[in-house]
């Protein structure tokens, strides 16, 4: 290829254009089919169609496409499916508020054509998210793609109802839950966020109503932070074992502004020391007073609407808002003489996670899921081999205690957007039907209007998405069970714990084997980033800038399995540079490749120099290391391992070297030469494929190679007869000489232009023959004069040194050296060394390190011990020198 045909910097556009729809033209994101091939399957966690992508989802998708590509290269039959989520409330939020600013709600387009806009919605936002699964490069089998409303999922969702309300785990009854006033719906407890309000304590006063005193007056005291619910109260209690209230047990009071006598009750409940241990119980809202009321046969009396504002049960207050009448009946309790006092107080309040309103606590009849059968299910299977596997492990305990303490799940929600609960009711008699399909006689029937909560249905997307129930489904009975997951830590109870239960109960298998969790990305701060703070970043915004493949090196390689990871553009500053540094030296490697036919090929063993042999072997370390990491999930390693070979050992080392030879070598170790940097190159694209799709597909269709796609193409496999140990150590030496020589000059201001007389100074024959046998390399990257390599050599009076391991390195610089400063540079050298050592001593006296670390650890460490020793003892007679000189 001419030098013309690449560009000489990374531009990303360019190497992007068009490249993703190639991939999908030619089917490369479908599965092989190959059935001696083993499967390899993830389901996408399906985003909701509630708006664009946020960086989450890019980082989400970025792991779930590096495993997916990686096997795929490793020659699994792989399948990725794609879909998206209905998300029930989110989305139902986001076309409501749509409405609201056209002045239109719901109600006054009735549930169909509502329904309808919804739909709009969805595709106007799948569009979006299509477009930008596209940007970030994901292999996912558009094919097969599934949306959490399709009628083959409304299949699965009938079914697991029908079976779950047959077996008794699925009931109906009236209970205390967490209302969504705007949205007028039930909602989970998960659904709920906390956050701290201002509100105050209302001291009221509840009189006697037969005449009674107490403490000299003719009331009690109860504090209460909602006067609004007051119309509902039934009962005051008090703890049965607090002696201050023994005799009025049993007593009446009167509830101020309607007049309605409660009788005084004992219960567990209340806690003495809390307030004045009096508490009104009010059934209809609140879920502690609801429990007391059902142990009392206390009435339930509901004084709220579905929209928050007061009913005929609060008097003269019925039609009012919840807040506003609660300040009318501030406003009477004072006036009336029965407001005490009021102290203002800051507290936790929930509010609805979709709509930002505070929650009420409801008396409501709903749909509910009986889970501890379910979740003794999963507690036991994670003791079988079927378990599933936490990344990191640490969330499995969060699974476990979750399951341990799990609550009834409300699954029923009052909205219009979702799967309609399959239960009818007879318009006659009121007889209640559940079944898969409405009843024959249907004009006679009506079905619930409740839909189920969004997390029902997505709790089925691993198997629903394959086919289940039908379990001859050709892709349930090759892909089912998955084998990874790939997801936030912040949605282990909405979502993972119950795809496992749901899983197990309906297929009998866990739905994956293998759990991925990540962290949140968080601003440079360390903000969750959020709209209130106007601190969200678009991943198509800084693709825009980087590209994608930078902007996917970013996420992998500050990420650590569960972690948070910060945003930074210092940090897409840096992915970008290393990028471009990959960009150049390919662009070195193919022009250098020429007209090479074919994809190169590794020339035999003996014609390799210690250049060869060292750059194999560290591939192959990187091949093995890369491998493992990825199997465990630890990519930032894996992504650590890659930037050190590819940025230090095959550009700052390996590519300079072969300089020499393509330039002054023979025409057979020229060829040979361009064959092993063609076959790293090669190798390391395909290593960093999976990481980096756009630029290694670009640059490897560039070059000599085999095959249609790197995506298709074999993944690196380690070569046991690559490595060599011994090579590794001799380079090691060589660059450590070769490196000192730069910093001697660099402190002396001998520019590398400057030929310097080098001597070099061995402890042994062994190392001045290694030395001697690749004195070119020394040649080419110290420029000496004179260059003098011998176990003889005599140390100059007048020089600047450096101690390296096996060696010491003198260059005469009689003009350029002041001896003061010489002595006063090796003075910090030995202190630099005395603390290395010291610190080695120190690990290796150490006895759990000793007896804890690996074998092989303790040995290098031991090793690294002599060299320290030996280079100061070499420092410290150099110095000695240098003082009689």
């Amino acid at each position: 290829m001419s030098e013309k045909n690449m560009s000489t910097k990374f531009n990303p556009a360019s190497i992007e254009e068009g490249r993703y729809q190639w991939w999908i033209d030619e089917g490369f994101f479908k599965p092989s089919g190959d059935k001696k091939a083993k499967p390899y399957s993830i389901v996408i966690p399906p985003p909701n169609v509630t708006g664009k992508l946020h960086l989450g989802h890019a980082w989400d998708t970025t792991l779930q496409d590096m495993v997916i590509r990686q096997k795929r290269m490793q020659g699994y039959d792989v399948l990725w499916l794609p879909g998206m989520d209905h998300a029930g409330i989110a989305t139902q939020a986001k076309v409501e508020a749509r409405l609201r600013e056209q002045g239109i709600s719901r109600y006054d387009l009735g549930r169909e054509k509502f329904v309808q806009q919804v739909w709009d919605w969805k595709d106007e936002y799948a569009d979006i998210i299509h477009k930008q699964w596209a940007k970030m490069g994901i292999s996912v089998d558009y094919d097969r793609e599934r949306f959490t409303l399709d009628e083959g999922l409304n299949k699965a969702v009938r079914k697991v109802f029908v079976d779950l309300y047959n077996k008794g785990l699925i009931y109906r009854a009236t209970y205390i839950i967490n209302w969504d006033p705007q949205a007028r719906t039930a909602l989970s407890d998960m659904e709920v966020i906390h956050k701290d309000d201002k509100g105050a304590f209302y001291h009221v006063k509840y009189p006697f109503t037969d005449g009674t005193t107490f403490n000299g007056k003719d009331y009690i005291e109860v504090a209460t932070t909602r006067p609004e619910t007051m119309f509902g109260d039934e009962a005051v209690a008090v703890n049965p074992n607090d002696e201050r209230y023994k005799e009025l047990v049993g007593k009446h009071v009167m509830v101020p502004l309607v007049n309605r006598e409660i009788e005084i009750i004992a219960d567990d409940y209340v806690t003495p020391d809390f307030g004045t241990g009096m508490v009104k119980i009010t059934p209809a809202h609140d879920p502690n007073d609801f429990l007391v009321g059902k142990r009392h046969n206390l009435p339930e009396l509901n004084t709220m609407n579905e929209d928050a504002s007061l009913n005929e049960n609060a008097g003269k207050y019925c039609g009012m808002d919840r807040f506003e009448a609660r300040k009318a009946i501030v406003k009477d309790l004072e006036d009336g003489g029965y407001m005490l006092k009021i102290d203002p107080i800051v507290h936790s309040v929930g509010h609805s996670e979709r709509t930002g309103v505070q929650v009420e606590s409801r008396l409501s009849t709903q749909w509910f899921v009986k889970m501890k059968p379910l979740a003794e299910k999963a507690l036991a299977n994670q003791k079988t081999a079927d378990r599933v596997n936490f990344v990191p492990e640490r969330f499995e305990h969060t699974f476990n205690q979750w399951m341990e303490n799990v609550h009834d799940w409300v699954i029923s929600r009052q909205l219009w957007w979702g799967h309609r609960i399959p239960a009818w009711y007879n318009k006659q008699t009121g007889e209640m039907y559940v079944g898969m399909e409405a009843p024959k006689d249907a004009e006679n029937w009506e079905q619930d209007k409740d839909v189920l909560d969004t997390w029902f249905s997505s709790a089925l997307w691993p198997f629903s998405t394959m086919g289940w129930p039908d379990t001859d489904s050709a892709d349930f009975k090759r892909y089912f069970p998955t084998n990874t997951l790939v997801s936030g830590y912040d949605i282990i109870f909405f979502w993972v714990a119950r795809m496992i239960f749901q899983s197990l109960e309906f297929t009998g298998k866990a739905p994956f084997h293998n759990v991925l969790l990540h962290g949140l990305i968080r601003d440079e701060q360390g903000r969750k980033m959020s709209k209130s703070l106007g601190n969200g970043i678009d991943p198509m915004d800084v693709i825009e800038k980087y590209g994608t493949d930078a902007l996917r090196w970013f996420l992998v390689t500050g990420s650590t399995p569960g972690q948070d990871i910060r945003f930074s553009y210092k940090k897409m500053d840096a992915a970008w540079n290393f990028i471009n540094k990959i960009w150049n030296a390919s662009r070195y490697v193919i022009m250098n490749l020429g007209d090479m036919q074919g994809a190169p090929k590794l020339p035999a063993q003996d014609k390799w120099d210690l250049a060869d042999r060292w750059i194999l072997s560290r591939l192959n370390a990187t091949v093995k290391q890369v491998t493992e990491q990825f199997e465990s999930f630890d990519f930032g390693e894996a992504c650590r391992c890659l930037y050190n070979f590819i940025w230090n050992d095959f550009c700052d080392w390996y590519i300079e070297m072969t300089k020499e030879k393509l330039n002054n070598g023979t025409e057979a170790e020229k060829a040979d030469t361009k064959n092993i940097l063609g076959y790293v190159l090669d190798q390391t694209l395909k290593l960093m494929h999976p990481i980096m799709p756009f630029v290694t597909e670009a640059l490897w269709q560039d070059m000599p190679h085999e095959g249609k796609s790197i995506m298709i193409a074999d993944y690196p496999v380690v070569h046991d007869e690559f490595t060599d140990e011994k090579s590794e150590e001799q380079m090691k030496r060589l660059i450590e000489l070769i490196t000192a020589v730069r910093n001697i000059r660099n402190e002396a201001n001998a520019p590398m232009s400057k030929p310097v007389d080098l001597l070099i100074k061995t402890d042994d024959q062994a190392d001045a023959d290694m030395l001697l046998a690749n004195e070119d390399y020394i040649k080419r990257f110290c420029h000496p004069a004179n260059l003098q390599i011998a176990t003889d050599t005599q140390a100059p009076k007048l020089a600047m040194s450096g101690i390296v391991t096996g060696a010491e390195v003198y260059i005469p610089m009689a003009e350029l050296v002041d001896l003061k400063e010489e002595q006063a540079r090796m003075e910090k050298e030995i202190a630099k060394l005395e603390k290395e050592v010291q610190r080695s001593e120190k690990k290796l006296g150490n006895e759990k390190f000793v007896n804890n670390a690996p074998e092989a650890v303790v040995a290098e460490e031991r090793t690294k011990a002599a060299e320290w020793k030996q280079k100061l003892e070499a420092a410290q007679t150099r110095l000695e020198s240098l003082k009689n000189a």
